[in-house]
C-alpha cells in the first residue's frame, strides 16, 4: 500500500518575519521577487514588507491582490510576472492560494506568508478555485507543497480574532475527517493513504486547540502574543495542513463547499462553514454524545457557528439544503471519502439536524 506524507519545504513560525522576507527569497531566486498583497495587509503593512527588500536593493514587484482566487485572478498576475523568479503570497487563504496557482502555471517556486492563523491552506500542496462570484469552482492539486511557509507572529496576534476563530473550525475538523479517510482507506490528495504521522498530526492538531484555543483568543482579543496563541498558530497552520492534506478531507469540507451555493453563506469564512460542516459530519456518522457536547462546547466557546442562522441561511428551505447536499456529493469532492454512502437528501437532513442539536445539547 502507498502511503504519503509531505510538507512545505520549511515553515518559519517567528515574531517580525514580515520585515525579512529578502533574505527569504535570496535563498530561491534572484532576478525579482513577485509579491501577492492582500489589499488590507497592503494598507496596513506595505512599508514593512517592502523594507528589507528596498534596504538590500533586492528586486521585486507589488501586486494587489483583487480579491477572488478565481482563474480570472491567476491568469492576470500569470501576465504581469515578467522577469521574477519567485511568487510570493502575503495574506489571507484566497491570496495565498491564488500565489501557488500562479507559481505552479509558471514553474517557479513559491513563498507563502499568511498574515493571520485563518486556515490550514498556507502548508498544502493545493489551491481552492472559485468561480469570479464567489462560487466553489474546483481544487487545483499542486505536484509540491510551498517552498517555504513564513508566520510572523508578532502580525498573527494583532489580526482580527475573527481570523484566528475561523482558522480554530478549519482545523477542529482535521482529526474527524481523517478519521473518516483512515476508516474508508481513502486515498488522500497527496495520492496516497494515510501515513501514521499524518494521523497523530491530526491528533495533535486537535489536542492543542482544545487545551490552547479559548486562552488563545482572549490573547488575540487584546493583540498579545502568547505561548498559547504560538500554539494554536502552529495548530492551524502546520498540523492542520499537514493533517489534513496526508490523512484526507471528508464530510466536513464537502458541505463547505455544499454551503458555497447559498448566497446567504458568502459573507461567512470558509473555517465557519467547515465547523458546521463538521457537525454536519458528526450527524451522517451519528458520533457519540460526547463529541458532540466537546465540539459544541468548543464552538460556543469561541464563537463558531452552531446553527444555521449562523451561517447566515435560518431561512434556507428544504429545496436549498438540497442543492447544498448536492454540491457537497459531487463526484468531483471528497463527500466520497466517507466510510459509507452519502446521498444528497442525507446531507439535506443532516443540516436541519445540526440546527435542532444546538438547542438541546448544553
Amino acid at each position: 500500500m502507498r502511503t504519503v506524507l509531505c510538507s512545505p519545504g520549511s515553515y518559519i513560525q517567528q515574531e517580525g518575519a514580515l520585515g525579512s522576507l529578502a533574505p527569504e527569497y535570496t535563498e530561491l531566486g534572484s532576478t525579482g521577487a513577485y509579491l501577492i498583497v492582500d489589499p488590507f495587509i497592503d494598507r496596513m503593512y506595505h512599508d514593512r514588507i517592502t523594507s528589507s527588500f528596498d534596504a538590500s536593493n533586492t528586486p521585486y514587484h507589488y501586486e494587489a491582490f483583487a480579491g477572488e482566487c478565481s482563474m480570472t485572478e491567476v491568469r492576470r498576475h500569470q501576465e504581469r510576472l515578467g522577469e521574477c523568479d519567485v511568487v510570493f503570497g502575503i495574506g489571507g487563504g484566497k491570496s495565498l492560494d491564488t500565489a501557488k496557482a500562479v507559481a505552479h502555471f509558471a514553474g517557479l517556486p513559491v513563498v507563502i506568508v499568511p498574515t493571520a492563523a485563518s486556515s490550514d491552506a498556507p502548508c498544502s500542496r493545493l489551491s481552492v478555485l472559485y468561480t469570479d462570484d464567489g462560487q466553489f469552482d474546483r481544487y487545483l492539486p499542486l505536484p509540491r507543497n510551498p517552498d517555504k511557509v513564513i508566520m510572523d507572529t508578532d502580525v498573527i496576534a494583532k489580526a482580527p480574532a475573527r481570523l484566528l476563530t475561523a482558522g480554530f473550525g478549519d482545523a477542529y475538523a482535521t482529526y474527524f475527517e481523517a478519521l473518516a479517510c483512515i476508516k474508508s482507506n481513502a486515498v488522500t490528495m497527496a495520492g496516497g493513504h494515510a501515513t501514521n504521522a499524518a494521523e497523530a498530526m491530526a491528533r495533535l492538531c486537535h489536542d492543542l486547540l482544545i487545551a490552547d484555543g479559548v486562552k488563545a483568543l482572549a490573547s488575540a482579543r487584546k493583540g498579545l502574543r502568547t505561548r498559547a496563541l504560538e500554539q494554536v498558530i502552529e495548530a492551524n497552520t502546520l498540523l492542520s495542513g499537514i493533517g489534513f492534506e496526508s490523512s484526507g478531507l471528508a464530510a466536513a469540507h464537502a458541505v463547505h463547499n455544499g454551503l458555497t451555493a447559498l448566497e446567504g453563506t458568502h459573507k461567512y469564512l470558509h473555517g465557519e462553514k467547515v465547523a458546521y460542516g463538521t457537525l454536519t459530519q458528526f450527524v451522517l456518522e451519528d458520533r457519540p454524545m460526547t463529541d458532540f457536547e466537546e465540539a459544541l462546547g468548543f464552538f460556543r466557546a469561541v464563537g463558531l457557528p452552531t446553527t444555521l442562522a449562523g451561517i447566515g441561511i435560518a431561512d434556507a428551505s428544504d429545496e436549498d439544503l438540497l442543492r447544498v447536499g448536492e454540491l457537497a456529493c459531487s463526484p468531483d469532492d471528497t463527500m466520497g471519502n466517507m466510510p459509507f454512502e452519502v446521498t444528497p437528501a442525507d446531507v439535506a437532513i443532516a443540516l436541519h439536524a445540526v440546527d435542532s442539536f444546538d438547542a438541546v445539547v448544553g
